[in-house]
């Protein structure tokens, strides 16, 4: 359980507004320090080609104090944009940039990128033969660019273990929540979100575009939803949303992936398993307890999932992300044997 040291690429000297989106998303998630959440909270660097330089755009002054050589020092790299100039072809990234990324990936860093960030981490060479993915206006210019990638145009974003990449503005927002829950888990990463105003938790599988979101007033997906969220334990099946959505099993299939961008039965698996990882971090309760109470079954299945998805056993996860609230139980604990 460790938040490390992050380290933001800040590549021109004029950001446009666009830019200031990405880059927002990463100093509001890792440059803020949510002590309260977790102590010590990550500690954000803005690297310059040139440190002490400022980055402006109309209203806008940034002050990138560190240079490019504090990239391989640090435990994440995030680039959250390149240049429109590069991504129209007026100019080549700058070649202390790249050299700067393959280092630090050869040191061991986490490569993180936002939105068209992922060129940069592609000219390095640190995308070969890897998935990835940028917001679905630039994944054709990767994929001609770069054809060792393998690139995913649909998705939110790719956790590829050491290399991360996401879509553009909400997108990059849920890669930066994701990489908290991996790092810190579930409950912080929740607590987040709730501070942030947005979901706590979007699998990366989930597709860019939805025709809707889902809303409060949504008189048929949105209650089912929330019913299903109060009722993980329960033996849900498609059968049993639609029936309570008053549709048609294949209407409610339908309808479900407009506004998610999923399917129910991977909609419902990734909410049982979230469950089953704040349960794992805030209750002291057996596995196969907290199996049954997220819906999943037995411990066995439990375990499968989470090495399918997660890729460790419940138990390392429970060890990796201690409760840090010992002795009388929580609300969250209460709630779980009841």
């Amino acid at each position: 359980m460790s938040a490390g040291s992050v380290a933001l690429v800040v590549i021109d000297d004029t950001i446009s507004m666009w830019d200031m989106y990405e880059l927002g998303i990463a100093t509001a998630v890792f440059g803020v320090a949510h002590t309260d959440l977790v102590n010590p909270w990550y500690d954000l660097r803005l690297c310059g080609l040139r440190p002490g330089t400022s980055s402006s755009a109309p209203g806008f002054t940034l002050n990138a104090p560190y240079g490019l050589d504090e990239l391989e020092k640090a435990d994440t790299v995030i680039v959250p944009v390149v240049p429109e100039s590069y991504m129209r072809g007026d100019r080549e990234l700058p070649e202390e940039l790249i050299s700067a990324l393959r280092r630090a990936g050869a040191a061991g860093a986490r490569m993180v990128s936002l939105c068209n960030g992922v060129f940069a981490l592609a000219a390095a060479g640190l995308l070969d033969g890897r998935p990835a993915t940028a917001h679905w206006e630039h994944t054709r210019e990767l994929a001609e660019w770069f054809p060792r990638v393998k690139v995913d145009d649909s998705v939110l974003y790719v956790d590829d273990g050491d290399v991360l990449t996401s879509a553009g503005l909400s997108g990059g927002l849920d890669l930066c929540l994701h990489i908290v829950r991996r790092d810190l888990g579930a409950r912080v990463a929740n607590q987040l979100a709730r501070r942030l105003v947005v979901p706590a938790h979007r699998p990366g599988g989930q597709a860019q575009f939805v025709e809707r979101a889902v809303a409060v007033t949504d008189d048929g997906i949105a209650p089912v939803l929330h019913w299903a969220l109060e009722n993980l334990d329960r033996p849900l099946t498609v059968d049993d949303l639609a029936t309570r959505a008053g549709m048609s099993v294949r209407s409610f299939h339908r309808n479900l992936r407009a506004a998610t961008g999923t399917s129910p039965m991977k909609w419902l698996l990734h909410q049982r398993l979230a469950r089953a990882q704040l349960l794992l971090e805030t209750t002291d309760l057996p596995i196969d307890q907290i199996s049954e109470c997220s819906g999943l079954g037995s411990a066995n299945n439990l375990r499968h999932h989470f090495a399918a998805h997660l890729g460790v056993a419940p138990t390392e996860y429970r060890r990796a992300f201690p409760s840090p609230e010992p002795g009388p139980r929580t609300p969250e604990r209460r709630a779980a044997r009841s």
